[in-house]
């Protein structure tokens, strides 16, 4: 695959032991089957913890994709064992690191803090260190680190779009301020031990196979159940709703073009550092949002024609730790990698019902059946 990557980054070829954490999550999953379809004589290592923040079947289902390939190594395993991820780094000398594994979802880090803590903030730190005793002398130094950040971080800026250069200084929950963290302890770690690293703000990530906590899973399992869905902010929200395959061609591409690694006039390195934003640049109103996937669940047989959805809605207040609007500014990402997300809604939307249909309703559902 031929990537157009800016002259400032160094140029990799994906050819060496990659390791992705979160291997088992919405992305992680996704990334890695891309890349095992995609170069076949590259290794893929990943990690995952396998929790049941969610539906453990969802990521079992993931994982078996993945388990088709022979050049995928599955290590069960948790981001907070230190002494397992510097074993990882050990054996397999990974050249190139994806971290995706975290503890995801806004709400649920209200309540339950300490996950974030582990996964988001100690987690990261392993995996940071990780990173800087690779360049230790007998080890294969990593070239590239690429770390999941998220839209979250910009709180509740006033200005739109979303740019990178914007400050990012007030969050409005704890998973936000992890996720600032981490970009904070990459850029450390860059400046003080000159580790290429690049730092990814998700918009809303969506699509088959994704987390049941998201709007449009949970819409729709509730509908299917004949429970009432809750449209938070009155229905005032808009979203820059992206397509999983757009954010993982954007990695994709931003795994192949490191920071350089150069000195300043001072003789220190500066630092080898990038943060990008990934998302649709079109954020969607979220009743529109609503109307189209509900159309598209009838579309797909999830739901009848006849469905009353007027009776299954109710308009609700803003949520502690929500905000009312996101929307990304991506010029950076197509100025330096040449990619822009461009999957409309209802296309995606779409693909999420068929999924739905096929893996929900005709597997989940007689895997079910059969267990009584």
């Amino acid at each position: 695959m031929k990537v157009e990557i800016n002259g400032s980054k160094k140029v990799l070829k994906l050819t060496n032991p990659i390791f992705i954490t979160g291997v088992a999550g919405f992305i992680g999953s996704n990334l890695a089957k891309r890349l095992l379809a995609t170069f076949s004589e590259t290794d893929i290592v990943g990690l995952d913890n396998m929790n049941d923040y969610y539906d453990v079947r969802l990521k079992e289902y993931r994982l078996k994709e993945l388990m088709k390939y022979d050049n995928f190594t599955f290590i069960k395993g948790n981001l907070a064992d230190k002494n397992l991820i510097n074993s990882i780094f050990q054996q397999y000398q990974p050249q190139i690191v994806v971290n995706l594994g975290a503890q995801a979802g806004v709400r649920y880090s209200i309540t339950n803090p300490d996950a974030y803590i582990e996964a988001n903030l100690v987690g990261f730190y392993n995996i940071l260190e990780a990173c800087r005793h690779s360049y230790d002398e007998g080890n294969t130094p990593v070239e590239h680190l690429v770390y999941a950040s998220s839209s979250s971080v910009y709180g509740s800026n006033k200005k739109v779009p979303y740019s990178t250069e914007d400050k990012v200084d007030n969050p409005v929950s704890l998973y936000a301020a992890t996720k600032k963290s981490n970009e904070l302890m990459a850029h450390a770690y860059s400046k003080l031990y000159n580790i290429p690293s690049t730092g990814l703000r998700f918009f809303t990530v969506y699509g088959p196979a994704g987390r049941p906590d998201m709007a449009y899973f949970g819409f729709t399992n509730k509908l299917l159940h004949g429970d009432t869905i809750q449209i938070f902010n009155y229905g005032n929200c808009k979203r820059d709703f992206t397509y999983v395959d757009d954010i993982v061609e954007g990695v994709v591409r931003v795994m192949q073009g490191a920071p350089k690694r150069e000195n300043g006039e001072d003789g220190l390195p500066i630092p080898p550092y990038a943060i990008y934003n990934i998302g649709n640049q079109n954020p969607e109103n979220l009743l529109d949002f609503v109307q189209i996937l509900q159309e598209e669940l009838i579309r797909a047989g999830v739901l009848p024609e006849d469905y009353d959805f007027e009776a299954h809605k109710k308009l609700v207040p803003m949520q502690p730790g929500d905000v009312p609007v996101t929307y990304a500014d991506t010029s950076a990402l197509e100025r330096d990698y040449g990619y822009k997300p461009s999957t409309p809604l209802r296309e995606g939307l779409r693909k999420f019902a068929e999924w739905y249909k096929q893996f929900y309703i005709c597997l989940l559902y007689t895997s079910d059946a059969a267990d009584e």
